[in-house]
């Protein structure tokens, strides 16, 4: 049998994939379409996509990824922490981006797969212990 804290950890994950995902691919997809289609340098695109994709995280993330999880009595503290751990996801996004694009050459896809499958780990985790802790 599956404990009670398992089952939330695992409705949040789940809830966190659907989410999640959703914005990564946002995020990703954006950040190439107006790299690539619209001449936008990579790491600017990058920043235009956080802009507009950060406060739909927040509203998305708290009120489904992790609905009902730790405590909701400090909204201004909440807040605050969720925009620094994405501020750090979007620093770990522009670093495989001047890694991957800029110091390597490679092409803009390149650093979309990190985008993809590194930082919402990263994400995850510190979202679940410290902003809706």
């Amino acid at each position: 049998m599956i404990s009670k804290h398992h089952q939330e950890l695992f409705g949040q994950m789940v809830r966190f994939g659907l989410t999640g995902g959703l914005l990564t691919v946002l995020v990703a997809g954006g950040y190439w379409l107006v790299a690539t289609a619209f001449g936008v340098e990579p790491m600017l695109a990058l920043t235009i996509n956080y802009l507009v994709f950060t406060t739909l995280g927040y509203v998305l993330h708290s009120k489904f990824s992790f609905r009902g999880h730790g405590s909701r009595d400090r909204p201004a503290a909440r807040t605050a922490r969720f925009f620094t751990v994405n501020t750090l996801g979007f620093l770990g996004n522009q670093f495989f981006v001047w890694l991957l694009v800029k110091h390597l050459g490679g092409q803009v896809w390149w650093s979309v797969i990190p985008i993809l499958f590194v930082t919402p780990l990263v994400t995850f985790s510190l979202q679940r212990r410290w902003v809706f802790d």
